[in-house]
């Protein structure tokens, strides 16, 4: 049944990712060392089924903070070897470890001084004994019944450039904010926008002084329309914030009078900031713990530089 030939192929697979974690260790390391310090660009090579891993490997690294590349090795004898300069790192990918393309490459790659990592599945091959570090990506079988399509082989391998670029990208500490700026596109990019992205600034922010009365209160909440306004001090900075709900509340206990006091008196004080710098999902996060609809944004000084509304949120489609 085809069913249960896709269970054998994914037990097959399975088995050859499993396979590899007793191997990871001082060549591992090694490799992430390299990766870590490389001051150019990784450039990742292999042929057929194995170039086509090495790009996904140089995406990877791209998008987790390593800049990465792919070199095909049989375009590289003909002018793209122009691509390889010295400060990078190559990557190469060949289960046999004798892919003429890639042996075609050692030379260039020595004369350049270049760190070479491979993976191959036989440790012994030329590609090996010519690489600084050796990553053993073997397989005790194929998926396909033949035994030769590259299927458990290319899996371990891609399996392998994840760990290692995940490692990489650990170790230098790269942080969501990194991957923020790297995905500026799409519903990823969506999901990491910054704060300062979609805050309402400059004449969007509500605000009036503590000496305003609370009929200019009500003028400005209504004007800007984000149900809250900020209250500030002669210079400017943030004492203070009166929402729709503090409004409702007031009017609730003193009805008579609450129309004649001022700004000052029926702020809440100390109010809910968030820096214009956090992602999207911090504020989200913060209005949803805290069960209010804005948040005042600040810059690095603490200076109120914006508003952020829970719709602001919801409209990005980004959750």
């Amino acid at each position: 049944m085809p069913h249960e030939t896709g269970r054998r192929v994914l037990e097959v697979e399975a088995r050859a990712i499993l396979n590899l974690i007793p191997r990871l260790g001082e060549s591992f390391d090694r490799a992430v060392a390299a990766l870590t310090a490389c001051r150019g660009r990784v450039v990742t090579t292999g042929m057929g089924k194995s170039g086509i891993v090495c790009k996904k490997i140089a995406a990877t690294l791209a998008s987790t903070g390593t800049p990465a590349l792919f070199l095909h090795p049989a375009e590289a004898t003909h002018g793209d070897l122009g691509m390889l300069m010295s400060g990078d790192v190559v990557l190469a990918l060949s289960n046999s470890g004798e892919t003429g393309e890639l042996i075609g490459l050692l030379p260039t790659i020595k004369r350049l001084g270049v760190p070479l990592i491979s993976f191959v599945g036989h440790t012994g091959s030329t590609l090996a004994k010519n690489s600084d570090v050796v990553l053993d990506v073997s397989v005790d079988q194929e998926a396909c019944r033949f035994g030769l399509a590259p299927t458990a082989s290319t899996t371990a391998a891609l399996a392998l450039g994840d760990a290692l670029a995940v490692a990489v990208s650990e170790k230098k500490g790269f942080r969501l904010e990194d991957f923020a700026r790297l995905h500026p596109g799409g519903r990823l990019g969506k999901k990491l926008t910054f704060v300062k992205d979609l805050m309402h600034a400059g004449a969007q922010v509500p605000r009036v002084t503590m000496e305003a009365s609370m009929q200019e209160v009500i003028y400005e909440m209504s004007r800007k329309g984000l149900g809250i306004t900020s209250v500030t001090d002669l210079n400017g900075g943030l004492v203070g914030v009166i929402s729709d709900g503090d409004l409702r509340r007031l009017l609730e206990r003193d009805r008579e009078t609450v129309l004649s006091k001022k700004a000052g008196e029926c702020m809440t004080k100390d109010p809910v900031t968030i820096s214009e710098s956090e992602l999207a999902t911090s504020a989200l996060n913060l209005l949803e713990q805290r069960k209010i609809t804005s948040l005042m944004v600040t810059d690095e000084g603490g200076g109120l530089v914006g508003v952020i509304h829970l719709h602001d949120l919801w409209g990005t489609e980004m959750f």
